[in-house]
């Protein structure tokens, strides 16, 4: 662990630590997490978001199937990581159910908002039809949310600049056939363009063997970080730092990431980039 990883640790399980008596059982969860490796003033801005993510992950409110979810998707130390705070403008790109969406949602609170994006393209599964149900319905009585469905790129345009463009466990899909595929140059440019000047871009996904096929994103819905990090840099993005808290060395990286033998464990990196202030 180097030097800025040992740092940043300290600050999220220090911050996590004293929001422990209205949310021990998400405190607990954040403080056990492993490093994440960014600047320290980065780890400082982290931090100021914590207690409302602690209440927002301990919200009695939550879906039990939401709440199911959380041991492997570890969700105060990723938006942690990510940096979200109240009053927040943020896009959940890539939704699904709204597993994310409603945590922000709660994070961000009345005067921020949440843009929770369904790509057209994924309408052909159906429990992304289902999932986008279950948003509709949820955010009737969240006023602070909007559901957006739209082409892949045309999805990356909001009526505010953002403060958060977010994807996990998606960002794969952009490379495959039926996504179009996207062209990724553009892709990454729409959404520089979408952020605040000093905006965060977070990228969670499966990781890829090195040197794995470009047909990987399809067969077993993995990418390569590298891939991910040389597609973003080249869109203007600076790499500010990653997050270990759902990495699991012990993946051999060569199943599918629905297999059985792995489902739920994958090992996931989280890349956090940040767009140059003005």
């Amino acid at each position: 662990m180097t030097e800025r990883r040992a740092f940043t640790c300290l600050i999220v399980t220090l911050i996590i630590a004293a929001s422990a008596a209205s949310a021990a059982s998400a405190a607990s969860a954040a403080t056990a997490a492993p490093a994440a490796t960014a600047a320290p003033a980065a780890a400082r801005a982290d931090a100021a978001g914590a207690p409302a993510i602690t209440a927002a992950v301990s919200d009695p409110t939550r879906p039990a199937t939401d709440t199911a979810r959380d041991a492997n998707r570890k969700p105060a130390e990723t938006l942690i990581f990510a940096g979200v705070r109240p009053g927040d403008a943020v896009a959940d790109y890539a939704a699904g159910s709204g597993y994310f969406t409603r945590l922000f949602t709660d994070v961000v609170g009345p005067q921020g908002h949440v843009y929770s994006v369904v790509p057209s393209e994924l309408f052909v599964y159906p429990n992304i039809v289902k999932g986008i149900g279950e948003i509709q319905t949820w955010t009737a009585h969240h006023p602070n949310t909007t559901v957006i469905m739209a082409s892949a790129l045309q999805a990356t345009r909001y009526p505010q600049k953002l403060d958060l463009f977010f994807v996990a466990q998606n960002y794969h899909d952009l490379h495959d056939n039926f996504m179009g595929p996207v062209d990724m140059s553009a892709f990454n440019a729409a959404v520089y363009a979408a952020l605040k000047p000093g905006g965060t871009y977070l990228v969670l996904d499966h990781v890829a063997a090195d040197g794995a096929p470009a047909e990987v994103t399809d067969t077993l819905h993995r990418i390569e970080p590298s891939t991910v990090r040389r597609e973003v840099e080249a869109a203007g993005f600076r790499f500010e730092g990653e997050s270990s808290v759902l990495a699991n060395p012990a993946d051999p990286h060569s199943a599918g990431v629905f297999d059985k033998s792995i489902r739920g464990h994958t090992d996931q990196f989280i890349y956090r980039f940040r767009k140059p202030d003005a």
